[in-house]
């Protein structure tokens, strides 16, 4: 196992994933100050995938750089504020994951009547998210 190519895939997974946050806030912000780029971006996007988060940006920057520059510096705020929550995050969000689903493999192999996974349980799973972290992004710059 290699746990430095596991972390650098992770990191990429991350990147792209923040790429694609960062569009749709820039997006929804173009969609009332300028819908005319807004449809522009949204074509951009249907023909060009964001699974690949850096792969969009150069390709974004070739047509539309200024765009791409507000995309990168909302993606840069989104890191710097999301990313001081995630570890502790994750390992907890894996721990209760894990718990439940080792329970109900517990439940079904010892004949118990098995609790689905209730929306109740999912909404615990979420609730790590410190309440701060809402309002901490609501207030990204705007690249404009």
């Amino acid at each position: 196992m290699d746990l430095k190519q596991i972390a650098k895939e992770t990191a990429k997974v991350l990147t792209s994933y923040l790429t694609y946050q960062a569009l749709k806030l820039v997006l929804a912000q173009v969609t009332e100050t300028n819908p005319p780029l807004a449809i522009w971006l949204t074509e951009f996007s249907a023909t060009h995938s964001i699974q690949d988060g850096e792969a969009y940006l150069e390709a974004l920057l070739q047509v539309e750089s200024e765009t791409a520059l507000r995309i990168m510096t909302v993606r840069q705020h989104l890191a710097d504020e999301v990313t001081e929550f995630l570890p502790e995050m994750v390992q907890a969000n894996i721990q209760k994951s894990n718990m439940i689903h080792r329970r109900q493999h517990l439940e079904k192999l010892s004949g118990l009547v098995p609790s689905a996974l209730s929306p109740d349980l999912v909404q615990d799973l979420d609730s790590d998210l410190p309440t701060d972290l809402s309002t901490d992004l609501s207030s990204e710059p705007s690249a404009e």
